[in-house]
């Protein structure tokens, strides 16, 4: 009964997010297209209308991709689940490892491989195609061949002994695994914010010290003004695989370093650069960034006490499609189902993420006109929007769905009145 129930409840959320997600995309691309034909009357004197119209067709042509991979990934889900897949697979690993620990991560990690294969063409087509088609694309195959096989290798040795960690977590120390098991996985998110800037980045990018004189003693005034201490200035190698442009500053503790994007220290003017440094930093300053890393906690930490009462539950696995193995540990089955279920029940729940990041977002850009001219981040932002392709006119609703950041107009507008001040 209790499986059944849970079965209609899957399906009807479900199908409920999957319209959602196409209703919001008719939106949007109805939305774009319907302003394609001129520049927002605040960006005419500063955007072309070939530009504007190039970011039209690229945010159409991405959110076209994006419903046909979403329709695609919905195949997919069902298919692991209600159609039998992910027991298909349990069954053939089982018959193969025979059942134990050895069954338990071979099955995380087939189910990896095999989720990976599947999504391969949509990557190839993103990059390739998409990408290539409007000129972002700077990667050769060999190199998106060489960034995939590190990635996997990256993956296996990082993720199968945290995945063991885990599962061992959950046979051996009883109902409250879930808490420690949680307090594994926020210690091994910290050190992996240690680790990025200097051990794991470095494999797929080339970082060198920052040798602009001008520019590296603007940026160090404006560290000393707000007071932040870096380990080093880098700049980037981005254009080896996109045209992209960015700037960001990652680590944590004594390990933070401020990163720039090749492509963008081309195209941004020394004080457009500052300005935008200035708002990373106002994140930092303002604490967004412990707040988030707190947010994440708390809702890692709600998430694993569910899964720790739904693996005892036989009506979670059989209502997804999945028969419990009887002699066994369901452990990795329950971490999986879990993993394909929790998106289908909190998608409608995204805009709460984004009202809080577009809070960020403003108190970064506020902080940023405090320290530097509000009219050279509104410079550098109107840059970046049309070296990006950054459509100015997105659906509001579909924004508020999948945007972490303002509508440009929204945000320069918030710019323009503190520039005014």
């Amino acid at each position: 009964m209790y499986s059944l129930v849970f079965s209609i409840l899957f399906v009807t959320f479900f199908a409920v997010t999957l319209l959602l997600r196409f209703w919001l995309a008719n939106r949007h691309i109805r939305h774009v297209l319907a302003n394609r034909a001129r520049v927002p009357a605040e960006f005419a004197a500063k955007i072309p209308l070939d530009a504007h119209q190039k970011a039209a067709d690229y945010t159409v042509a991405k959110t076209r991709f994006g419903v046909v991979a979403t329709l695609f990934g919905g195949a997919i889900l069902i298919g692991f689940t209600l159609l039998g897949g992910l027991q298909a697979l349990s069954q053939a690993v089982l018959g193969a490892t025979g059942p134990g620990m050895g069954y338990q991560l071979t099955l995380i990690a087939a189910f990896a491989v095999v989720s990976g294969v599947l999504d391969l063409p949509f990557d190839y087509y993103r990059q390739f195609v998409l990408e290539e088609r409007f000129g972002f694309n700077k990667m050769t195959v060999k190199l998106w061949l060489a960034d995939m096989v590190k990635g996997v290798l990256l993956g296996a040795a990082i993720g199968l002994p945290l995945v063991w960690v885990v599962l061992t977590l959950m046979d051996k120390t009883g109902p409250l695994w879930w808490l420690y098991a949680w307090l594994v996985w926020s210690g091994f998110q910290l050190l992996m914010m240690v680790l990025f800037p200097t051990v794991i980045a470095p494999m797929f990018n080339k970082f060198t010290p920052l040798t602009d004189d001008s520019l590296k003693a603007r940026i160090e005034g404006l560290m000393k003004r707000v007071g932040f201490a870096s380990k080093g200035l880098f700049v980037m190698d981005g254009s080896k695989r996109s045209a992209h442009g960015n700037a960001y500053f990652s680590g944590f503790g004594a390990n933070k370093r401020i990163v720039f994007f090749d492509t963008l220290l081309a195209r941004l003017a020394p004080q457009e650069i500052e300005a935008v440094l200035a708002h990373e930093l106002g994140h930092f300053k303002l604490k967004h960034i412990i707040k988030r890393i707190a947010v994440m906690f708390l809702v890692s930490l709600g998430f694993l006490a569910l899964l720790g009462y739904l693996k005892e539950q036989t009506w979670f696995y059989t209502g997804l499609g999945v028969e419990p193995v009887l002699g066994a540990s369901n452990d990795a089955l329950a971490l999986i189902l879990f993993m394909l279920a929790l998106p289908v029940f909190t998608f409608v729940l995204s805009p709460l993420n984004s009202i809080s990041s577009r809070k960020h977002e403003f108190e970064a850009d506020a902080f940023a006109a405090t320290h530097t001219d509000a009219r050279d981040l509104v410079s550098a932002l109107v840059k970046m929007y049309e070296d990006n392709a950054s459509t100015l006119t997105p659906d509001p609703l579909h924004s508020a769905f999948y945007d972490s950041h303002p509508p440009a107009s929204v945000r320069i507008k918030q710019l323009n009145l503190a520039a005014a001040r």
